[in-house]
């Protein structure tokens, strides 16, 4: 009822159970209200404002505690309604929003959603893998990349023809030749591509060559790309802004979704800490969170977490551990020689040893790893040893 700072939390006054995970749990909301709670510290003219506001969108309201800090919202409910009241100076939180749940949101009736491309699925008990380099450099290692990974029963073949760095002089990719590339190699080898575009207007463009659209980080904000993104008609791989909070990464998704666009897939790849160590700090409990909160589909890029090869193959495992739907990687035929991030690229003998790891991993819960492989050879992929 209270946590640490002594706010009421009801939480399970209106939620019978919670979704993990390793399963879920049946839920059922026994109110359709929207519970707030207020700052501490009010005066009790200062609570007029909030009162009226909340009157004003159509709730009647009571308290529900003694200090007047926990208000109940009992009327139609509406998702701007959310953002609304937590854009309030006097509300410290949207405790429960009812009804009112964004999109992005689990609910009651709403089972885990499932994102195909290709082979590959991601969600609802399904896991799979993206593997690739982080740049198209030239289309004979794209394709040898490509092939090496279709051997090992990866669907899905990453690579970045945009490439938004951080130093203007830095390579910034092929653009429209890449783009080209990639759809030869699809042409070719029959794999499923995936891209990252920066620009809303070339997502028509990128489009119509790629099974899946990426938002890279850089663009995790860039609202009218979001935007645009969602009007495509293509699944979207959303990766998390390298400083955002879960929430903001959420509300990221809810521009896609608000398009009407529900194949969606939410990629953690670190945040930015204090530490070097590491490129970025992989939160494997943002993991956890999320496949409890959202029904969709999370996976997590342990490549731009390590930014270091040798840490690739742990923080794999580490996701797969906390929930994730599966995985992507970036590989590469000669890191050494790579255009950009050779220092986290894995070699394809690697990223068997994950695929083992993953498919066991997921197993232990009950899900699937999808791959693309004739059946027998799904069962001699994961009875080579795993390399660390």
């Amino acid at each position: 009822m209270f946590d640490a700072h002594g706010d009421v939390r009801l939480y399970s006054l209106f939620q019978d159970s919670v979704s993990t995970p390793l399963g879920v749990i049946e839920t059922t909301y026994r109110s359709k209200t929207m519970l707030v709670r207020l700052r501490s510290g009010l005066a009790s003219a200062a609570l007029d404002p909030i009162l009226a506001l909340c009157r004003g969108l159509g709730y009647s309201v009571r308290f529900l505690d003694e200090g007047r800090r926990l208000l109940e919202l009992s009327g139609p409910g509406d998702r701007t309604h959310r953002t609304r009241l937590e854009d309030h100076p006097d509300v410290a939180e949207v405790v429960d929003a009812g009804d009112s749940h964004e999109r992005h949101a689990r609910a009651v009736d709403r089972p885990d959603t499932i994102v195909r491309v290709g082979e590959a699925a991601f969600g609802g008990g399904h896991a799979s893998i993206a593997a690739g380099p982080c740049s198209v450099e030239d289309y004979e290692s794209l394709l040898e990349l490509a092939k090496g990974a279709l051997e090992l029963g990866v669907p899905l073949l990453r690579g970045g023809v945009y490439k938004p760095r951080t130093s203007p002089y830095s390579f910034q990719g092929l653009g429209a030749a890449g783009l080209e590339m990639l759809a030869a190699v699809r042409a070719e080898t029959g794999i499923a591509v995936v891209t990252e575009v920066l620009d809303p207007r070339d997502v028509e463009r990128v489009a119509q060559v790629v099974d899946m659209i990426q938002i890279g980080t850089r663009s995790a904000t860039n609202f009218p790309l979001l935007t645009e993104v969602g009007k495509s008609g293509k699944p979207v791989l959303l990766k998390r802004g390298f400083g955002a909070t879960v929430r903001e990464f959420q509300l990221s998704a809810e521009y896609i979704l608000d398009e009407g666009n529900e194949e969606v897939v939410l990629c953690e790849r670190g945040v930015r800490s204090f530490d070097s160590t590491t490129r970025n700090l992989l939160d494997v409990g943002a993991v956890a969170h999320l496949s409890a909160a959202t029904h969709l589909p999370v996976i997590v890029d342990p490549s731009h977490a390590a930014g270091r090869a040798d840490l690739v193959a742990p923080l794999a495992r580490a996701g797969m551990a906390a929930g994730a739907d599966g995985l992507i990687v970036e590989i590469h035929e000669n890191p050494a020689t790579a255009l950009s991030d050779g220092q986290q690229a894995i070699s394809l003998e690697q990223l068997r040893g994950i695929i083992s790891d993953a498919r066991k991993i997921a197993a232990m819960d009950g899900r699937s790893f999808d791959l693309s492989l004739p059946k027998e050879q799904k069962k001699d992929i994961s009875a080579k040893e795993p390399i660390s």
